[in-house]
């Protein structure tokens, strides 16, 4: 053969040689850190092997050929193999969490803080999930009531806690029909459980669209990413629903030729976080803290000093609890020989049991004053001591709610819907007119003036109170409970002086043709 035969016989193994490297390199992008440093290391092992035996004498060159061969076939194949390790259902669900999932959390970062945290646990969750989706790949179906279960699921369970913690103390919150959608969609995770999982999924879809709704209502117009937010969360439960279809139609599979759970746990829990799939959660979490320590539990006492041990110890004698008491002869029984009653040298007591001390004002958690529009509600509360009127500029579809104020007034200028006046002290209200009237509630020594007209006032356990009726307001309905030293003043005359009319406090009820009659108690003279 020519020397130019030979060099071009070299030259095409060559390219074939490193047309088939970059497949295989490829293909070992997917893998781990660890994974990848090795094999590479191994392919440039064999590049260097291959390029010296093209280099060498021809009648070599098959044999050199027919080596690289196999190393780049064993490499193909522990790609493969790592590829066959994990099965569809854990490969899949990391797809869904992917595509589904991260895009929400993306958009919960744009819209509202709060929002973004409470879509970051929604999504750990999930994270959760994923562990043990490749625990059930590995493991036999455990007892679900074992502990080494309930403890797997534990931060499922934490985190919807979090998430409903979360809404709770963001009520007054802007964005509330989002975290409330979240909350909703949040006992979805439990399809892990139950036999029919589908149908739970497409429960808790409907519990969440009820506030999508209500978000698509408040910002429609005013941000656009609501919209799209809506559209990819109530997407999320639609792709999950078709994940569980295909691959844990009746809960979470279980491989019944699998090692036992618990120790399927502890595999996964010593995997090293390299082995963790790209853009996931990382290494599973520690394990939880210790318990606190009982507090039944006590040190060793010495003997005959008591304790809480002690106690218990003397109940768990069952039967025998009763063998050190003494009998008592009829001739000693008090209750059976009044003499022994009189002679008795034990003095009656004659004091009573302590009462439970009131917590000082001091000590009690003092609220932010707030007055604020929520809606068509406002809230006027925890004020104290206001020199000047709080005025309230309300329209007809507004309702006021007023609470937990001392020594303030309070203006409401204009026609409202409502008006709620509750468990205030010193308090007085200056209102236009309301057109359901007006609710006072535990409240004491208030004061209620009406400018124009309101059809009815109802008093609830309400003390030392004083209401100024208008002249358009005479036809006012008032109902009172629970309520006394309540007088109304109502303009009498031409100059329309106010005069007071108390209301009355006592009823006198008498029975007559199997009826109960009652009727105001009036004092003569």
């Amino acid at each position: 053969m020519s020397e130019a035969a030979k060099f071009n016989t070299q030259g095409y193994n060559l390219v074939k040689l490193l047309k088939r490297l970059e497949v295989a390199t490829a293909r070992l992008e997917d893998v781990t850190i660890y994974q990848e440093g090795y094999l590479h290391s191994k392919i440039a092992e064999a590049t260097k092997a291959d390029t010296k035996s093209v280099a060498s004498e021809s009648e070599h060159k098959n044999k050199n050929e027919s080596s690289s061969q196999p190393a780049i076939s064993a490499t193909a194949s522990t790609v493969s193999s790592n590829e066959e390790e994990q099965p569809k259902a854990v490969s899949q669900f990391e797809a869904f969490v992917t595509t589904s999932v991260n895009p929400v959390v993306e958009l919960s970062e744009k819209i509202d803080p709060v929002v973004f945290e409470s879509m970051k646990l929604f999504k750990s969750a999930f994270d959760f999930q994923l562990k043990l989706i490749k625990v059930a790949s590995k493991s036999k179906k455990p007892d679900f009531s074992s502990t080494a279960f309930s403890d797997s699921v534990k931060p499922i369970s934490a985190t919807i806690l979090d998430i409903n913690e979360l809404k709770d103390k963001n009520r007054q919150s802007k964005y509330s029909a989002y975290l409330n959608s979240i909350t909703e969609g949040a006992p979805l995770f439990s399809w892990i459980a139950v036999e029919t999982p589908v149908s739970l999924i497409t429960d808790f879809k409907d519990a969440a669209q009820f506030w999508t709704n209500r978000v698509l209502k408040d910002f429609k117009e005013t941000d656009p990413n609501s919209v799209e937010w809506v559209k990819s969360f109530l997407a999320l439960f639609d792709d999950l629903k078709a994940y569980v279809k295909e691959y844990q139609t009746t809960g979470l599979k279980w491989n019944d030729n699998g090692i036992e759970f618990k120790d399927a746990i502890k595999d996964l829990a010593s995997t090293p976080a390299t082995s963790a799939p790209a853009g996931g959660a990382g290494a599973p979490p520690p394990p939880p803290p210790p318990p606190p320590a009982s507090v039944f539990e006590t040190k060793e006492e010495p003997e005959n000093t008591g304790g809480i041990g002690a106690v218990f110890a003397e109940l768990n004698q069952g039967e025998n609890i009763t063998k050190g008491l003494k009998k008592v002869d009829k001739s000693q029984q008090t209750h059976k020989n009044p003499a022994l009653r009189a002679s008795s040298s034990v003095a009656p007591s004659s004091s009573t049991a302590p009462k439970i001390p009131k917590k000082p004002t001091t000590l009690k958690t003092k609220k932010p004053a707030r007055k604020e529009l929520l809606g068509n509600k406002w809230f006027v509360e925890n004020f104290e001591n206001e020199d000047e009127p709080i005025v309230v500029e309300a329209e007809k579809d507004h309702s006021v709610f007023i609470g937990k104020c001392t020594k303030v007034m309070v203006q409401i200028k204009g026609k409202v819907n409502a008006i709620t006046f509750s468990e205030t002290e010193s308090c007085s209200i200056v209102l236009d007119s309301s057109i359901s009237g007006l609710d006072i509630i535990k409240s004491n020594k208030f004061g209620i003036q009406v400018t124009e007209s309101l059809p009815q006032i109802s008093i609830d356990k309400s003390d030392g109170g004083n209401i100024y009726l208008s002249k358009d307001s005479l036809n006012t309905e008032i109902y009172t409970s629970c309520s006394t030293a309540i007088n109304v003043n109502l303009p009498v005359g031409e100059d329309e002086d106010y005069v007071e009319f108390p209301i009355p406090e006592q009823l006198k009820h008498t029975f007559g043709d199997g009826k109960l009659q009652s009727t105001v108690f009036e004092h003569a003279g």
